[in-house]
């Protein structure tokens, strides 16, 4: 119950005019943002996430809130429109709803991803409600050595599930820990990788380097493959939902969300498992499995609805242990930190107001979505037709103004440009940008519990394996680097008929995906 009364008291400062303006104009801003093809809710928060800096912590998170949620609806209108997903959690919405959208039910897709995500985000934001004070209570009792193990798996699990191969997912997890090494060390007063330049003693900025691997990468990428030509948008045409399809999607957004949730809450958490759980659940579960593949409304609604589960699961973790399991977490985690906040046990009783006022943000954003967007579905389309050359030329241009305007440092562009650079070769080569951000920011966290607990042991590694917690942690950690790697090898061994026929279906959908962000963008 002291949760719910926290809430209320979350509800009364968040429903003040004036944040009731920032909720509106980060739904707006998120969503505007989220609906431009090929960036993700990841994306359009590290785009945005300098604007908020002017702001004071309470009214920026609150539109945080909106950009966060906003960012999610965007990405579904992206894969339904135009076939485009913004990120991997997305591709099961692209699946069936632009086959939807090419059957002149592009109006039922966006309706039912519209309602599912609404649903999803509501009932998972309930539980964050209700379940983060408990795991605030589990944890006060957690330990450094016991962070570094949560910290590892945290490493392990993200590396691992993100991205097609574990070995690329551990290299980038490599090179985010290797920039947050560079600086001056805390507990010596040594520089580290500064290579002499001043600047460097204090550490990259995680804002310029998410921006620069998401935006700047990302628009580097899609110049690299650009080809002219008409971009293909289908209408979001039809009925919104008739009876028949509310009947059909109601069950799976609430399966989506009861999958959706657990995942982002775990600390390997993310989006991306659960959505394609999801898809196989409804496709199993269907009364109309010849739709599957080309245009089965169930194959939208489970997935949207997990999707944004998730997105409320992975801010249980984040809150209450200060860990980051997803890219959009990573960036909200340096949000927190460029106000001088750390995510943690001690949140809920240093910042009780601030958390709590997000929760209730994240219900006002959520309802503000679902009132505005179905009948703006129409701008949204608009948007979709800028051409592409003027779209990435406009997201360079504010990347490097809102990276600029952090610290108002022109070493910052040269890094902003180096570390574009990076992440368009990253992305060129398959390797999953979240796990750099991930190291980045949660490398020096894990760091400073590793020394501190060999302080405390006098250098007995032991201590690392001195509780039941991180025995239990470094295991899970250990299977989830080995777990994947024998799954595939068995799998490619006892393939069933089946099996290679869905897989061949993934590869023929990614073909497509390729080809037509070639000849779109």
């Amino acid at each position: 119950m002291d949760a719910l009364s926290d809430l209320a008291g979350g509800f009364a400062d968040a429903l003040t005019p004036v944040n009731l303006l920032f909720a509106f104009v980060g739904v707006l801003l998120g969503t505007a943002v989220g609906v431009l093809p090929g960036i993700g809710p990841a994306m359009t928060v590290a785009l945005l996430l300098p604007v908020t800096y002017v702001l004071e912590p309470t009214s920026a998170f609150i539109m945080f809130a909106g950009i966060y949620y906003g960012g999610m609806y965007g990405g579904s209108t992206t894969s339904i429109l135009l076939n485009t997903p913004g990120e991997a959690s997305s591709i099961m919405t692209a699946l069936e709803g632009n086959r939807m959208a090419k059957a002149g039910r592009g109006a039922a897709a966006l309706a039912t991803a519209a309602i599912g995500s609404f649903v999803a985000g509501t009932i998972a934001t309930l539980l964050l409600a209700l379940v983060a004070p408990v795991v605030v209570d589990l944890a006060i009792g957690i330990t450094a050595a016991d962070y570094f193990a949560l910290a590892v798996f945290a490493f392990v699990a993200v590396a691992t599930v993100l991205g097609a191969s574990p070995l690329r997912g551990l290299a980038s997890l490599g090179i985010g820990l290797y920039l947050g090494l560079v600086g001056t060390d805390v507990l010596t007063g040594q520089e580290r990788f500064t290579l002499g330049v001043p600047q460097l003693n204090d550490g990259i900025d995680v804002v310029v380097v998410a921006v620069a691997l998401f935006a700047v990468g990302e628009a580097l990428y899609v110049a690299s493959r650009l080809r002219h030509g008409p971009v293909q948008v289908m209408a979001a045409s039809g009925r919104y939902m008739t009876g028949e399809d509310l009947r059909r999607s109601w069950k799976p957004w609430l399966r989506g969300t009861a999958l959706g949730f657990p995942f982002g809450a775990l600390p390997a958490g993310g989006a991306e498992i659960p959505t394609f759980l999801s898809y196989a659940a409804e496709r199993r579960l269907t009364r109309h499995p010849e739709q599957f593949g080309e245009g089965a409304i169930e194959g939208v609604a489970g997935p949207e609805a997990a999707n944004n589960a998730a997105a409320a699961g992975v801010l249980v973790p984040l809150l209450t242990l200060g860990l980051p399991t997803s890219a959009t977490a990573a960036i909200l985690l340096a949000a927190f930190q460029g106000y001088g906040i750390q995510p943690g046990p001690t949140l809920l009783t240093t910042e009780s107001t601030l958390v709590w006022t997000l929760i209730a943000a994240l219900f006002i954003g959520n309802t503000m979505l679902l009132v505005l967007n179905l009948p703006l579905a129409a701008v949204w389309v608009k948007l979709l037709r800028i051409p592409r050359p003027y779209l990435y030329a406009g997201i360079l241009l504010f990347a490097s103004l809102g990276s600029y305007a952090v610290n108002a440092d022109p070493l910052d562009l040269v890094l902003l440009l180096l570390l574009g650079g990076l992440g368009f070769v990253m992305r060129r080569y398959g390797w999953p940008v979240a796990p750099a951000v991930i190291g980045l920011i949660l490398g020096p966290i894990a760091e400073t519990n590793l020394r501190r607990a060999l302080a405390i042991s006098g250098g007995d590694l032991g201590v690392l394996v001195d509780t039941w917690f991180s025995r239990i942690v470094l295991l899970l950690s250990f299977l989830a680097l080995v777990v994947p790697i024998v799954l595939r090898v068995v799998r490619g061994r006892r393939a069933t008929p089946e099996e290679v026929q869905e897989t061949g279906e993934l590869r023929h959908r990614d073909a497509e995906l390729d080809s037509e962000g070639g000849r779109g963008r």
